[in-house]
Protein backbone atom coordinates (compact mmCIF):
# COMPACT_ATOMS: atom_id res chain seq x y z
CA UNK A 1 0.00 0.00 0.00
CA UNK A 2 1.31 3.58 -0.81
CA UNK A 3 1.99 5.92 2.24
CA UNK A 4 1.27 9.54 2.30
CA UNK A 5 4.58 11.10 2.35
CA UNK A 6 3.94 13.53 5.20
CA UNK A 7 2.15 11.81 7.79
CA UNK A 8 2.59 8.24 6.97
CA UNK A 9 -1.17 7.20 6.52
CA UNK A 10 -2.37 5.08 4.17
CA UNK A 11 -5.15 6.33 1.34
CA UNK A 12 -8.57 6.77 3.12
CA UNK A 13 -11.81 4.75 1.84
CA UNK A 14 -12.66 8.04 0.04
CA UNK A 15 -9.32 8.66 -1.79
CA UNK A 16 -9.28 4.55 -2.70
CA UNK A 17 -12.66 5.11 -3.79
CA UNK A 18 -11.04 7.61 -6.52
CA UNK A 19 -9.04 5.07 -7.97
CA UNK A 20 -11.65 2.88 -9.19
CA UNK A 21 -13.57 5.50 -11.12
CA UNK A 22 -14.36 4.82 -14.67
CA UNK A 23 -11.82 5.56 -16.81
CA UNK A 24 -12.73 7.68 -20.40
CA UNK A 25 -8.80 7.53 -21.22
CA UNK A 26 -6.72 4.29 -21.26
CA UNK A 27 -2.95 5.11 -22.13
CA UNK A 28 -0.65 2.02 -23.21
CA UNK A 29 2.25 2.52 -20.69
CA UNK A 30 5.48 0.87 -22.16
CA UNK A 31 7.59 0.74 -19.02
CA UNK A 32 11.91 0.46 -19.98
CA UNK A 33 13.93 -1.08 -17.97
CA UNK A 34 17.79 -1.07 -18.50
CA UNK A 35 19.86 -3.18 -17.22
CA UNK A 36 23.85 -4.35 -16.98
CA UNK A 37 24.36 -7.26 -15.01
CA UNK A 38 20.99 -7.12 -12.52
CA UNK A 39 20.54 -11.13 -12.80
CA UNK A 40 20.03 -10.77 -9.38
CA UNK A 41 17.32 -8.03 -9.02
CA UNK A 42 15.57 -7.57 -12.23
CA UNK A 43 12.79 -10.01 -11.37
CA UNK A 44 11.68 -8.20 -8.16
CA UNK A 45 11.54 -4.95 -10.68
CA UNK A 46 9.54 -6.99 -13.39
CA UNK A 47 7.23 -8.24 -11.10
CA UNK A 48 5.92 -5.28 -9.25
CA UNK A 49 5.05 -4.19 -13.27
CA UNK A 50 2.90 -6.96 -13.83
CA UNK A 51 1.37 -7.07 -10.80
CA UNK A 52 -0.04 -3.75 -11.35
CA UNK A 53 -3.62 -2.33 -10.62
CA UNK A 54 -3.62 -0.90 -13.98
CA UNK A 55 -1.71 -3.37 -16.55
CA UNK A 56 0.95 -2.00 -18.82
CA UNK A 57 0.94 -2.36 -22.46
CA UNK A 58 4.44 -4.13 -22.37
CA UNK A 59 7.79 -4.51 -20.26
CA UNK A 60 11.10 -3.75 -22.73
CA UNK A 61 14.25 -4.85 -21.36
CA UNK A 62 17.67 -3.21 -22.88
CA UNK A 63 20.33 -5.57 -21.57
CA UNK A 64 23.42 -3.18 -21.77
CA UNK A 65 26.25 -5.74 -22.65
CA UNK A 66 25.40 -7.51 -19.31
CA UNK A 67 27.80 -10.47 -18.74
CA UNK A 68 25.93 -12.59 -15.76
CA UNK A 69 22.57 -14.76 -17.17
CA UNK A 70 20.13 -11.56 -17.27
CA UNK A 71 18.68 -12.82 -20.26
CA UNK A 72 17.89 -16.52 -18.94
CA UNK A 73 15.73 -14.86 -15.85
CA UNK A 74 13.70 -13.68 -18.66
CA UNK A 75 12.98 -17.00 -20.07
CA UNK A 76 10.07 -18.01 -17.04
CA UNK A 77 8.18 -14.64 -18.28
CA UNK A 78 5.68 -14.10 -21.28
CA UNK A 79 7.94 -12.89 -24.16
CA UNK A 80 4.59 -11.29 -25.83
CA UNK A 81 4.36 -8.95 -22.16
CA UNK A 82 8.19 -8.93 -21.08
CA UNK A 83 10.32 -8.13 -24.31
CA UNK A 84 14.10 -8.51 -24.43
CA UNK A 85 16.99 -6.74 -26.53
CA UNK A 86 20.64 -7.15 -26.07
CA UNK A 87 22.61 -4.17 -27.14
CA UNK A 88 26.85 -3.64 -26.74
CA UNK A 89 27.89 -1.78 -23.91
CA UNK A 90 26.84 1.84 -24.35
CA UNK A 91 25.74 3.34 -20.96
CA UNK A 92 22.28 3.64 -19.24
CA UNK A 93 20.96 6.85 -21.92
CA UNK A 94 21.66 4.51 -24.87
CA UNK A 95 19.69 1.65 -23.02
CA UNK A 96 16.85 3.94 -22.27
CA UNK A 97 16.76 5.16 -25.95
CA UNK A 98 16.65 2.11 -27.25
CA UNK A 99 13.73 0.96 -25.31
CA UNK A 100 11.93 4.33 -26.31
CA UNK A 101 12.67 3.38 -30.37
CA UNK A 102 10.91 -0.22 -29.55
CA UNK A 103 8.38 0.89 -27.92
CA UNK A 104 4.49 0.59 -29.23
CA UNK A 105 2.75 2.44 -26.29
CA UNK A 106 1.75 6.21 -26.39
CA UNK A 107 3.26 6.64 -23.19
CA UNK A 108 6.55 6.04 -21.67
CA UNK A 109 7.65 4.73 -17.90
CA UNK A 110 11.20 3.45 -16.71
CA UNK A 111 12.54 1.72 -13.84
CA UNK A 112 15.73 0.50 -12.81
CA UNK A 113 16.64 -2.94 -12.50
CA UNK A 114 17.16 -3.06 -8.55
CA UNK A 115 14.35 -0.54 -7.80
CA UNK A 116 10.47 -1.21 -8.07
CA UNK A 117 7.04 -0.18 -8.19
CA UNK A 118 4.44 0.44 -5.95
CA UNK A 119 1.19 -1.21 -7.16
CA UNK A 120 -1.08 1.64 -8.17
CA UNK A 121 1.82 3.59 -9.82
CA UNK A 122 0.02 3.31 -13.12
CA UNK A 123 -3.17 3.54 -11.68
CA UNK A 124 -2.14 6.70 -10.18
CA UNK A 125 -1.04 8.38 -13.33
CA UNK A 126 -3.95 7.14 -15.35
CA UNK A 127 -6.04 8.71 -13.13
CA UNK A 128 -3.91 12.32 -13.16
CA UNK A 129 -4.48 11.76 -17.62
CA UNK A 130 -8.05 11.41 -17.21
CA UNK A 131 -8.29 14.54 -14.54
CA UNK A 132 -6.03 16.99 -16.85
CA UNK A 133 -6.18 15.15 -20.28
CA UNK A 134 -3.73 17.66 -21.59
CA UNK A 135 -1.21 16.41 -19.05
CA UNK A 136 2.41 16.10 -21.39
CA UNK A 137 4.08 14.48 -18.24
CA UNK A 138 3.65 12.90 -14.78
CA UNK A 139 6.09 12.31 -12.30
CA UNK A 140 5.54 11.79 -8.49
CA UNK A 141 7.26 10.53 -4.97
CA UNK A 142 8.87 7.91 -4.07
CA UNK A 143 10.94 6.00 -0.88
CA UNK A 144 14.29 6.01 -0.22
CA UNK A 145 15.18 2.16 0.73
CA UNK A 146 18.07 0.68 2.14
CA UNK A 147 19.89 -2.90 1.66
CA UNK A 148 18.10 -3.67 4.48
CA UNK A 149 14.91 -2.55 4.00
CA UNK A 150 15.15 0.24 6.03
CA UNK A 151 12.94 3.54 4.99
CA UNK A 152 15.46 6.89 4.59
CA UNK A 153 12.73 9.13 3.50
CA UNK A 154 10.88 10.44 0.65
CA UNK A 155 11.80 12.32 -2.65
CA UNK A 156 9.78 15.16 -2.04
CA UNK A 157 10.34 15.40 1.42
CA UNK A 158 13.87 15.99 0.74
CA UNK A 159 13.65 18.93 -1.12
CA UNK A 160 12.48 22.05 -1.04
CA UNK A 161 10.13 22.18 -4.55
CA UNK A 162 9.12 18.80 -3.00
CA UNK A 163 7.86 20.18 0.22
CA UNK A 164 5.96 23.25 -0.96
CA UNK A 165 4.20 20.82 -3.36
CA UNK A 166 2.93 18.79 -0.50
CA UNK A 167 2.40 21.53 1.55
CA UNK A 168 -0.14 23.08 -1.37
CA UNK A 169 -1.37 19.56 -2.55
CA UNK A 170 -2.57 19.32 1.44
CA UNK A 171 -5.04 16.13 1.75
CA UNK A 172 -4.84 15.48 -1.97
CA UNK A 173 -3.67 13.02 -3.84
CA UNK A 174 -2.05 14.77 -6.56
CA UNK A 175 -1.20 18.94 -8.00
CA UNK A 176 -0.27 20.23 -11.15
CA UNK A 177 3.32 21.86 -11.16
CA UNK A 178 2.43 25.38 -12.36
CA UNK A 179 4.93 27.49 -14.41
CA UNK A 180 6.32 29.15 -11.37
CA UNK A 181 7.25 25.85 -9.89
CA UNK A 182 9.30 24.57 -12.80
CA UNK A 183 12.54 26.97 -11.09
CA UNK A 184 12.64 25.53 -7.63
CA UNK A 185 11.92 22.10 -9.00
CA UNK A 186 14.81 22.12 -11.76
CA UNK A 187 17.36 23.82 -8.95
CA UNK A 188 16.46 20.90 -6.42
CA UNK A 189 14.55 18.19 -8.61
CA UNK A 190 12.46 15.22 -6.83
CA UNK A 191 11.14 13.47 -9.82
CA UNK A 192 12.80 10.65 -11.05
CA UNK A 193 12.77 7.93 -13.86
CA UNK A 194 11.35 5.13 -11.55
CA UNK A 195 7.92 7.51 -11.44
CA UNK A 196 8.11 9.74 -14.72
CA UNK A 197 6.01 9.19 -17.45
CA UNK A 198 6.14 10.61 -20.69
CA UNK A 199 4.18 10.87 -24.27
CA UNK A 200 6.41 9.12 -26.45
CA UNK A 201 5.96 11.54 -28.75
CA UNK A 202 7.31 14.19 -26.68
CA UNK A 203 10.49 12.40 -25.74
CA UNK A 204 10.92 12.19 -29.58
CA UNK A 205 10.91 15.58 -29.67
CA UNK A 206 13.56 16.70 -26.83
CA UNK A 207 15.97 14.01 -28.18
CA UNK A 208 16.06 11.73 -25.22
CA UNK A 209 18.69 11.12 -22.70
CA UNK A 210 22.09 12.43 -23.23
CA UNK A 211 24.51 9.95 -24.10
CA UNK A 212 27.31 11.26 -23.32
CA UNK A 213 26.72 11.78 -19.30
CA UNK A 214 26.68 8.65 -17.34
CA UNK A 215 25.96 10.61 -14.46
CA UNK A 216 23.07 13.10 -13.85
CA UNK A 217 21.93 11.91 -17.28
CA UNK A 218 17.74 12.03 -15.82
CA UNK A 219 18.37 15.21 -13.95
CA UNK A 220 19.58 16.55 -17.72
CA UNK A 221 16.62 14.86 -19.43
CA UNK A 222 14.16 16.20 -17.03
CA UNK A 223 15.15 19.96 -17.11
CA UNK A 224 14.55 19.62 -20.94
CA UNK A 225 11.54 17.89 -20.80
CA UNK A 226 10.32 20.49 -17.83
CA UNK A 227 11.50 23.49 -19.98
CA UNK A 228 9.75 21.72 -23.01
CA UNK A 229 6.58 21.02 -21.98
CA UNK A 230 3.06 22.94 -21.32
CA UNK A 231 1.61 20.82 -17.93
CA UNK A 232 3.13 18.69 -15.80
CA UNK A 233 1.26 16.18 -12.99
CA UNK A 234 2.62 15.66 -9.82
CA UNK A 235 1.36 12.21 -7.02
CA UNK A 236 2.41 13.50 -3.75
CA UNK A 237 2.31 9.82 -2.64
CA UNK A 238 4.96 7.30 -3.40
CA UNK A 239 4.36 5.54 -6.14
CA UNK A 240 7.95 3.56 -6.23
CA UNK A 241 10.71 2.87 -4.32
CA UNK A 242 14.54 3.57 -4.72
CA UNK A 243 17.38 1.20 -3.42
CA UNK A 244 20.11 3.03 -1.98
CA UNK A 245 23.53 1.36 -1.66
CA UNK A 246 26.92 1.58 -1.60
CA UNK A 247 27.65 0.15 -5.72
CA UNK A 248 26.57 2.73 -7.30
CA UNK A 249 28.90 5.69 -9.51
CA UNK A 250 27.20 8.37 -7.28
CA UNK A 251 28.10 6.55 -3.94
CA UNK A 252 31.12 4.83 -4.99
CA UNK A 253 32.90 8.14 -6.24
CA UNK A 254 31.16 11.28 -5.16
CA UNK A 255 34.16 13.45 -6.62
CA UNK A 256 33.42 12.33 -9.37
CA UNK A 257 29.61 12.56 -9.34
CA UNK A 258 30.14 16.17 -8.64
CA UNK A 259 32.21 16.82 -11.35
CA UNK A 260 30.20 15.16 -13.99
CA UNK A 261 26.79 16.68 -12.20
CA UNK A 262 28.11 19.90 -12.88
CA UNK A 263 29.61 19.11 -16.37
CA UNK A 264 25.91 18.02 -17.50
CA UNK A 265 24.46 21.05 -16.05
CA UNK A 266 27.04 23.70 -17.78
CA UNK A 267 25.98 22.00 -20.82
CA UNK A 268 22.48 22.72 -20.36
CA UNK A 269 23.30 26.44 -21.03
CA UNK A 270 23.75 25.95 -24.97
CA UNK A 271 20.59 24.08 -25.34
CA UNK A 272 17.76 26.00 -27.09
CA UNK A 273 14.92 24.39 -25.45
CA UNK A 274 16.16 25.68 -22.00
CA UNK A 275 16.52 29.32 -23.92
CA UNK A 276 13.45 29.12 -25.24
CA UNK A 277 11.68 28.70 -21.02
CA UNK A 278 12.33 31.64 -18.86
CA UNK A 279 12.06 30.12 -15.89
CA UNK A 280 14.27 27.46 -16.79
CA UNK A 281 16.84 29.47 -17.55
CA UNK A 282 16.95 30.08 -14.15
CA UNK A 283 16.26 26.65 -12.64
CA UNK A 284 19.73 25.66 -14.56
CA UNK A 285 21.10 29.13 -13.24
CA UNK A 286 20.17 28.00 -9.40
CA UNK A 287 21.03 24.13 -10.20
CA UNK A 288 24.67 25.37 -11.59
CA UNK A 289 25.45 27.21 -8.37
CA UNK A 290 24.39 24.79 -5.92
CA UNK A 291 26.30 21.38 -8.15
CA UNK A 292 29.33 24.09 -7.68
CA UNK A 293 28.78 24.60 -3.89
CA UNK A 294 28.90 20.42 -4.03
CA UNK A 295 32.08 20.04 -5.87
CA UNK A 296 33.29 22.93 -3.21
CA UNK A 297 32.37 21.50 -0.43
CA UNK A 298 33.57 17.93 -1.68
CA UNK A 299 37.15 19.20 -2.52
CA UNK A 300 37.10 20.76 0.99
CA UNK A 301 36.58 17.11 2.58
CA UNK A 302 39.40 16.55 0.66
CA UNK A 303 41.34 18.79 1.75
CA UNK A 304 41.69 20.17 -1.58
CA UNK A 305 41.05 23.84 -0.90
CA UNK A 306 42.65 25.17 -3.46
CA UNK A 307 40.30 23.58 -6.31
CA UNK A 308 37.61 24.37 -3.74
CA UNK A 309 37.85 27.68 -4.64
CA UNK A 310 38.22 27.22 -8.31
CA UNK A 311 34.76 25.64 -8.29
CA UNK A 312 32.96 28.58 -6.63
CA UNK A 313 34.78 31.34 -8.26
CA UNK A 314 32.87 31.22 -11.56
CA UNK A 315 29.86 32.37 -9.59
CA UNK A 316 30.64 35.54 -9.67
CA UNK A 317 30.64 36.38 -13.24
CA UNK A 318 27.45 33.83 -13.64
CA UNK A 319 25.56 35.92 -11.30
CA UNK A 320 27.90 39.29 -10.03
CA UNK A 321 25.39 39.78 -6.63
CA UNK A 322 25.90 39.49 -2.55
CA UNK A 323 24.62 36.14 -2.87
CA UNK A 324 27.60 34.64 -5.19
CA UNK A 325 30.21 36.82 -2.92
CA UNK A 326 28.74 35.37 0.28
CA UNK A 327 29.18 31.60 -1.54
CA UNK A 328 32.96 32.31 -2.35
CA UNK A 329 33.77 33.72 1.45
CA UNK A 330 31.95 30.12 2.48
CA UNK A 331 33.78 28.13 0.81
CA UNK A 332 37.28 30.31 1.62
CA UNK A 333 36.48 30.18 5.18
CA UNK A 334 35.86 25.92 4.56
Amino acid sequence: MVKNSLSGKRFTIGQQKKLNYRMRIKPKFSIIIPVYNGSGSIKHAIDSILIQSYKAHEIIVVDDGSDDNVESVLLEYNSKIVKYYYQENKGVSSARNKGVDLATGDWICFLDADDWYYKDRLLLHVQLINKYPDLDFMSGNFDYIDVDGNHLGTSMGNTPAGVKLLNDAGPDIDILLKSNDVISFIEHPFGDTRTLSVKKKIIKKIGGFPVEFSICEDVHFLIRLCAYCQTGGIICYPIAAYLVHDHGLIRSDKLRAQRETLAALLSLRQNDIIHNNKNAVKGVKLAIRRARLDLAYTFLKKNMREKAIRAVLPLIIQNPKLQSIKDILSVIRG
